[in-house]
């Protein structure tokens, strides 16, 4: 064999195998959807999914070529959380809420405070940490606003976050959805003709889908989407407790800074609480468990970190679903990992639907090379737009 020939053989090869490489990954990215289906007819939430082509048979999530893992598309979210773009900018005017305990939450409307004849209104309630000025949560305020007309979107910021002054020393969890429930009847009430729709991420989502599950027909959401929910917080615990170069140096560093961040701002309050919480290891530790150990476990009387997790398990929750519920999980995702989603009792609910892609990590979902753009996007505002029909 001449030099030219083995150029041309070796060429193929390498064709050959980047036409198979490249087929498997996108193969790979096809969207897979678990709905609960009945004997009959399509149910109510099939029919709302089929107005979705985000999610139909055909529907992929490839993912950006250089966030191949779960660990950096969730890393890379985080490192673009103050990012603004077009599909971001907005400007928020903030109302506060004053809880029963004394707490507060702060609820920050787009594109403003509405009139009492508002037709819809789509509540968004961040995870841990988090806050309505984070890109992921701007981008979805926009696209909903953007999508469906005449809609208000407000964000509930949890006690402490986006600024909201701590005017308790009882902080949020994964499980307490009494500030939820309060801002929903309230907004029920006061807005008696609007629709209400919910959005929640990661803990937001935990809150939601128990909130569904304690209510059943009787919530006061027409329905609900839930993007990288954790379900078994226990799994999620110790997987965001696991060791690695990604999480050690980039994720934990970058979780822990927001929360002490949120106590530092609220120092007082936290002392005046008569837990007499160790300040000290509070600001010295390294991880997420850590830190429930030392505050959020004992603010709500639990043994230790696991026992508050396994409290905060909303599994058992998923099956009194009885209003349409969209959850969006990833299978790398490395904070809620796959083994704690209950996809059978997904499958087994008609009013739950579970869509799940291979590659998307923790609330990160992007695809596109250039200025990555998030998948999810799609899904919810078409979910929601069909619920609203």
């Amino acid at each position: 064999m001449d030099a030219y020939t083995k150029k041309v053989s070796y060429a193929a090869a390498a064709g050959v195998a980047l036409y198979y490489g490249v087929s498997k990954y996108v193969e790979d990215s096809k969207v897979r959807l678990l709905a609960g289906a009945s004997d009959d007819e399509p149910t109510e939430l099939q029919k709302l999914l089929a107005q979705c082509p985000s999610l139909s048979e055909n529907a992929r999530l490839v993912p950006t070529p250089y966030l191949c893992s779960g660990m950096l598309q969730t890393v890379y979210g985080t490192q673009i959380a103050l990012r603004k773009d077009r599909e971001s900018n907005i400007e928020y005017v903030r109302e506060s809420k004053l809880m029963s305990d004394g707490g507060t939450v702060s609820l920050d409307w787009y594109p403003e405070l509405p009139n009492d004849d508002v037709s819809s209104i789509a509540i968004v309630v961040p995870g841990l940490g988090g806050s309505a000025y984070e890109y992921h949560i701007r981008c979805v305020v926009r696209r909903l606003h953007a999508t469906i007309r005449g809609m208000h979107i407000v964000v509930c910021n949890h006690r402490g976050s986006g600024r909201t002054p701590l005017t308790s020393p009882r902080l949020y969890n994964a499980y307490d959805t009494s500030d939820l429930t309060d801002v929903l009847n309230e907004l029920s009430a006061k807005f008696p003709h609007a629709r209400l729709v919910c959005v929640g991420f990661s803990l937001g989502a935990n809150l939601i889908t128990r909130y569904l599950g304690d209510h059943g027909h009787d919530a006061r959401l027409a329905a609900a989407v839930a993007v990288s929910c954790p379900y078994d917080t226990e799994v999620a615990g110790r997987a965001l407790s696991a060791p690695g170069l990604l999480n050690d140096w980039l994720f934990q560093p970058n979780l822990m800074a927001t929360v002490k961040r949120l106590l530092r701002r609220n120092i007082d309050v936290i002392k005046s609480s008569p837990l007499n919480y160790d300040l000290d290891a509070i600001m010295k530790a390294t991880r997420m468990s850590e830190i429930d150990d030392l505050v959020t476990a004992r603010t709500y009387g639990h043994k230790d970190c696991w026992a508050y997790y396994r409290a905060a398990s909303s599994v058992e929750y998923v099956e009194k679903i009885r209003k349409p519920f969209l959850a969006i999980n990833a299978e790398d995702d490395p904070v809620t990992p796959i083994d704690g989603v209950p996809k059978d009792k997904f499958a087994n609910n008609p009013d739950t639907a579970l869509a799940l892609v291979k590659h998307g990590g923790h609330i990160g979902f992007f695809t596109g090379v250039v200025n990555p753009k998030i998948w999810y996007l799609d899904p919810v505002a078409e979910f929601i737009s069909a619920i609203l029909e």
